[in-house]
């Protein structure tokens, strides 16, 4: 049985107190692997490390060679590709496309991206008028914060964390990574990564275990860390935030949705069913930016129903490697057990099920997996737990409309403001309905169309703080006022 270590100080350890967890996987439930659990003694040695190598050899690098020590790791990645895509397909049980073509691909590029950023990004500078005639200059620089602790969630864990801990070490600080305890796999592997190439000893440091009285909730409450960084769900992120008000230390967070998807009578009517699917359904509807409310414009109401429930019941479910399969399993049967109390939920409040609300059928070798049908239900009021509540599996309700208003407001009567998706072909509609749909992004006649240049985060309850290209900097920098007296 393989043990994953924590990885602290550029070493590989199980911890003082030799606790340790099981990593289950989703496919068939059988363990995969131990997991050493950090305790408070782990999460300080490796809290310790990172401020040690900020104060030390990380900190005295120009930024163009943090530039390349990060190329380096972009490299490295690539170079053990195989790998990384085997690690994240054991922990999510996700097929191989979706590795191979978007997440890890994805996670090497974060590296390289925001080392551009930070390689290229501007300062600015003013002159002003002085009593005295002479003047003065006033000019900006952009420090690291300091130590970052990053927490990560389980739905696509390589690359969210990367997205984190790319631009943090570009703008030269250090981080302790919690990765979510249902996906320990590739962040532990990154510090191989990070030691082959050259990172200085305690710039990269990763921790393992729970949320309270574990690891999340040590690292969140060290007084060393000075800023914290979370993807995940809202009431986490509800108690990150009260940790990091002890000393007033800074917080970004991409936090839930409940994300809208919206289709006009005038869309392209196939890109549009393919869209929604995609954003219903992809990476088994584990995806914060997924698509969980449909509003169709009542004229092609039926038809949609009818073609989503033809891509939904496409699905063939199987094993990342099967080159048959392209579906997989939820993260865990925890995860599952609160999907399915969702299926029940709707069945209870009256929905009709176009198709799915329970379990497939799977080969024995796969029973005990922690699979779901692809679920789509209609008629219920909006008033629904399964229309107001984030769910994360791959399932949505379906709601026609009849005006733009009226689907603008539909859209905004959530607690949620992560994203929506529009699709219509009337480019003056588009503008003005994203212009008034209360989320981070908005895609039109797209989905999970992503520039890494680009403001992401969210509004009202989906987060705080906005992440990508220079955006970035605003968060893992402290930019700095020199005034120069002529």
């Amino acid at each position: 049985m393989r043990l994953i270590e924590n990885f602290i100080g550029g070493e590989y350890t199980a911890g003082l107190s030799g606790k340790t967890f099981e990593k289950r996987s989703p496919l068939d439930n059988s363990v995969i692997a131990r997991v050493a659990e950090a305790g408070k003694t782990e999460v300080d040695a490796a809290v310790r490390a990172a401020r040690s190598a900020l104060n030390g050899e990380w900190g005295g690098l120009t930024t163009d060679q943090r530039v390349e020590l990060l190329y380096g790791v972009a490299n490295e990645i690539t170079r053990r590709f195989e790998d990384f895509v085997a690690a994240e397909m054991a922990d999510t049980g996700q097929p191989s496309h979706v590795m191979r073509h978007v997440f890890i691909p994805r996670g090497a590029a974060n590296f390289k991206v925001f080392a551009d950023v930070v390689k290229n990004v501007p300062s600015e500078s003013f002159q002003m008028a002085t009593p005295d005639g002479r003047g003065a200059m006033n000019y900006s620089v952009r420090n690291p914060k300091g130590v970052i602790g990053v927490v990560c969630p389980w739905n696509a864990p390589f690359m969210l964390m990367t997205w984190k801990v790319g631009p943090a070490l570009a703008c030269g600080n250090t981080v302790v990574v919690k990765p979510s305890e249902e996906s320990p796999h590739t962040a532990t592997l990154l510090g191989e990564v990070m030691n082959a190439v050259g990172i200085p000893k305690g710039v990269y440091n990763v921790v393992h275990g729970f949320g309270p009285d574990s690891a999340g909730e040590f690292l969140t409450q060290h007084p060393l860390v000075d800023a914290i960084t979370f993807t995940g769900e809202t009431r986490t992120g509800a108690a990150i935030m009260k940790a990091a008000s002890e000393g007033m230390r800074d917080v970004s967070f991409e936090l839930g949705g409940k994300n809208a998807g919206i289709v006009f009578a005038d869309a392209d009517f196939d890109a549009a069913v393919e869209g929604i699917s995609r954003s219903a359904f992809l990476n088994s509807g584990q995806v914060c930016l997924g698509t969980e409310r449909v509003y169709v414009e009542r004229l092609i109401f039926d038809k949609f129903v009818a073609a989503l429930k033809v891509k939904a019941e496409a699905v063939k479910f199987g094993r990342p490697t099967d080159p048959n399969a392209n579906y997989g399993p939820l993260i865990s049967q925890e995860h599952r057990q609160k999907v399915l109390s969702y299926y029940r939920k709707a069945v209870e409040e009256g929905a009709t099920v176009v198709t799915g609300g329970g379990v497939p059928d799977m080969p024995a070798d796969l029973a005990e997996g922690a699979w779901v049908q692809p679920t789509i239900w209609t008629g219920l009021p909006e008033t629904a737990a399964v229309v107001q509540e984030e769910i994360f599996g791959p399932c949505c309700h379906i709601c026609p409309f009849d005006s733009e208003d009226e689907v603008v407001n539909l859209a905004n009567d959530t607690d949620y403001g992560l994203s929506t998706t529009i699709w219509t072909n009337d480019l003056s509609r588009a503008h003005r309905v994203a212009a008034r749909v209360d989320v981070g992004i908005t895609w039109v006649n797209s989905w999970f169309l992503r520039d890494l240049r680009t403001p992401f985060g969210g509004s009202k309850q989906s987060g705080i703080g906005r992440e990508g290209g220079v955006h970035s900097l605003e968060f893992y920098t402290e930019t700095r006022n020199i005034c120069i007296k002529f």
